[in-house]
């Protein structure tokens, strides 16, 4: 098994995104520019180029030809996945957070910032099977609590939306009538802003992670409070796996503070955790800086996680008392994913699989992957 460390972005990375296949690997990041990859080995295979601002999340259509990136340019873009082309521009008055293809990807949704007196919005758009055909129109728009709506996604059957965010309340939407059918009970939910959602392979139960240091699983149809994983760093990112019943958390301080504190306090590693026991079985210590984004590979045995550096110490990597070096990182120049095979770990190894990755060293000694800008996915796929 052999960890892989992706470097391409020049700012910190907010969203990470495989495609149905496992085969590409999609990331969002604050300069603007959202970068596919080839999942097996980090070749970084090319960008997408045209906003204007930090992209905040994407998805990718379920046979991988379109991408739809949210930016803070207050637009939200459809793209060609294979050339790069920019097929569409939605415009918003506000900046837009959270984008969600439907199942079938005939509709999707994407999110809108408060914004100068505007309150958080939802926007349901029709996605054309022509991209001569697509209109900027919305089919749906719910108007969204105070707070920014930090996730929404679409429910089981696209019959509902559901969206998470500042406010802490988990709410249920009818996508027919835009009626606001539930809310999670006060009591049970967060207490923090809700920072991440992620939902099963069936739809039927979803995860979110909250700053106030604990992940949920509820029922996506009744909202019911499945599970509760309490770790002791605000949760940042969630994932489940397609394959075990395996759910990771991360996290760690906020990066403002990242410099102030040793590396062990800022408890920057990924935990994994018992999906049905709520146990923690293991972990993956890394790198300096909080963990932004989780993803798992469709195919249950490789797990995605980013991190930003902030400094210029080693990034070390810790098993029975040895320290291996990783990365030497300068102060905001390199943001790291580290992708990490899970096929041989079992919940007795979780910290061990980073100690047995062979590295692949560049001329100054650092350890990276391939960095090819070209643009070639459409070669990639035609094999």
């Amino acid at each position: 098994m052999r960890p892989i460390l992706m470097k391409g972005h020049e700012r910190p990375l907010t969203f990470l995104k495989y495609n149905r296949d496992g085969d590409l690997l999609f990331s969002c990041a604050k300069d603007h520019t959202p970068t596919v990859w080839f999942a097996d080995n980090g070749e970084r295979l090319g960008t997408y180029r045209g906003h204007n601002g930090a992209v905040w999340c994407c998805d990718v259509s379920r046979d991988s030809t379109r991408l739809l990136t949210g930016s803070a340019d207050q637009t939200a873009k459809l793209w060609d996945v294979q050339s790069g082309t920019q097929l569409f521009t939605f415009n918003f008055d506000s900046p837009a957070r959270a984008v969600d293809f439907s199942v079938g990807d005939k509709l999707a949704v994407i999110t809108t910032d408060p914004f100068m007196g505007l309150t958080s919005a939802i926007h349901v758009k029709r996605i054309a099977a022509d991209s001569d055909d697509q209109v900027a129109d919305s089919v749906l728009v719910l108007k969204g609590p105070q707070g920014r709506i930090n996730r929404a996604v679409w429910g089981p059957l696209n019959k509902t939306i559901i969206s998470a965010g500042e406010d802490a309340v988990i709410r249920i939407w009818d996508t027919e009538t835009g009626k606001l059918l539930q809310e999670n009970e006060k009591e049970i939910g967060h207490k923090k802003t809700i920072t991440s959602l992620a939902k099963s392979i069936d739809c039927s139960h979803f995860l979110t992670g909250s700053l106030d240091k604990s992940a949920k699983l509820w029922d996506s149809r009744s909202l019911t409070l499945i599970k509760t994983y309490v770790t002791e760093r605000p949760v940042n990112a969630v994932a489940m796996s397609p394959l075990l019943n395996h759910v990771v958390l991360g996290g760690g301080q906020d990066a403002s503070a990242v410099t102030t504190t040793d590396h062990r306090a800022g408890k920057f590693e990924a935990k994994f955790y018992d999906k049905i026991l709520q146990e923690e079985i293991g972990g993956v210590k890394g790198h300096f800086g909080p963990i932004n984004a989780l993803a798992f590979n469709p195919d249950g045995k490789r797990c995605v996680y980013l991190t930003t550096a902030s400094d210029s110490n080693q990034t070390n990597c810790e098993k029975k008392g040895q320290v291996t070096k990783v990365q030497s990182l300068s102060i905001q120049q390199d943001v790291v994913v580290a992708e990490i095979d899970l096929s041989e770990t079992t919940m007795g190894n979780v910290n061990s699989i980073w100690s047995k990755g062979e590295h692949t060293k560049t001329d100054n000694g650092e350890t990276s992957s391939g960095m090819n800008s070209t643009f070639d996915v459409k070669s990639l796929m035609s094999e």
